[in-house]
């Protein structure tokens, strides 16, 4: 286990082997300590398969190449019968001052698939698009492999994460009267709802409003929100990549494949120019703690589901993505691949509740 521990105390990120996990030896004192009442509500998980680093980079190169389609491809894989949450997604979400966010761009697909389970999920909730619907995938000429290297990376987080669920479940079982033994990752494994979203975030532009907030003292905790909104995950346990940032001014996203069929990687920075852009926990006190994800790693981090099915013992925790500032964000993008584990629709989440009802809830807020 490694942390990053500072003198006020506040928490730190936990790291975990994956041989740990398969061999559910990570004790329930380090489960606490990643996702009890007192963390930052997330894991990380190394020595992961080999091929995993090559995925990553793969795809998330296709992130910038996706983003950077002519806006008639895009188009095709738009859903708006499905709210934007399945296919392409640009400007339709709101940030925390209410404008529309026009910085980032999504591609959801949901990588699970059972045949049976897709169909009774559309039998039973005839009125939820957003989490029923089937994927729309960009056709081969566009962006050749997409759709299997999209699925493949997708699958090992999902295996992964199934992972730490079973784990959670040990930790479910010794510490929750009437804890089901398997609960978390009979979820992670067979839900058809887990859904994952690849990100794009554009290079800003330049505004008077940013260059006049850079001057200040206050300046590093000024972007708060200008990527991504303050919000809690919706599903059980999210996995996230670590963050990729290509310099679009001088690596244009446009290729022809190369040897291997695909579009090429893009060379990716190893660091963003400002040290404060990037994902932010706030944790139970209010304070704020910049997470970084190696690259050979993943994390997990805890949603609001898996709050409930803990019954309040493994907390979701509120996080954002915060922009570069001012002069320092040049043309400079930001790739990201979260897989959101979700229970099935009619799933309970708690006594009252099925998983339908409380996405539903969620999404129509957020519109």
């Amino acid at each position: 286990m490694s942390s990053s521990g500072e003198a006020d105390k506040r928490p730190q990120t936990v790291s975990v082997s994956l041989t740990e996990l398969k061999d559910s030896s990570v004790s329930l004192d380090t489960l606490e300590e990643a996702f009890g009442p007192a963390s930052l509500g997330i894991i990380i998980v190394r020595d992961l398969p080999e091929r995993f680093v090559e995925l990553r980079k793969r795809l998330l190169s296709y992130s910038s190449y996706f983003a950077n389609l002519p806006a008639e491809e895009l188009a095709k894989v738009e859903k708006p019968e499905a709210k934007y949450d399945v296919g392409w997604s640009c400007g339709k979400e709101t940030l925390a001052n209410g404008r529309y966010d026009t910085l980032k761009g999504s591609y959801y697909a949901q990588p699970i698939h059972d045949t049976e389970l897709e169909a009774k999920a559309r039998r039973l909730y005839p009125n939820v698009p957003e989490m029923t619907s089937p994927n729309t995938w960009p056709t081969e000429d566009v962006l050749p492999g997409f759709e299997k290297l999209f699925e493949d990376l997708c699958r090992l987080i999902v295996d992964t994460a199934a992972l730490v669920a079973r784990n959670c479940d040990r930790y479910g079982v010794a510490k929750l009267d009437g804890y089901r033994e398997g609960t978390l990752e009979h979820i992670v494994r067979t839900s058809v709802c887990t859904k994952a979203r690849l990100l794009h975030y554009f290079p800003p532009p330049p505004s008077p409003a940013t260059e006049e907030v850079e001057a200040r003292p206050d300046s590093a905790m000024a972007f708060d929100d200008d990527w991504c909104a303050t919000h809690h995950d919706l599903g059980a346990l999210t996995g996230l990549t670590s963050q990729m940032f290509v310099d679009e001014g001088i690596h244009t996203p446009h290729a022809t494949p190369d040897e291997s069929g695909l579009l090429p990687s893009l060379p990716e920075l190893d660091s963003h120019p400002d040290a404060n852009a990037g994902l932010w926990i706030k944790d139970r006190s209010g304070r704020k703690t910049l997470v970084q994800i190696p690259r050979d790693c993943l994390a997990f981090q805890t949603g609001e589901a898996l709050q409930l099915i803990t019954k309040g013992k493994f907390k979701a925790v509120p996080h954002y993505v915060r922009g570069a500032a001012a002069g320092k964000a040049g043309q400079i993008a930001r790739n990201t691949l979260a897989v959101f584990t979700q229970p099935n629709l009619w799933e309970k989440v708690d006594e009252e509740r099925d998983f339908a009802r409380l996405a539903q809830v969620t999404i129509d807020n957020a519109l």
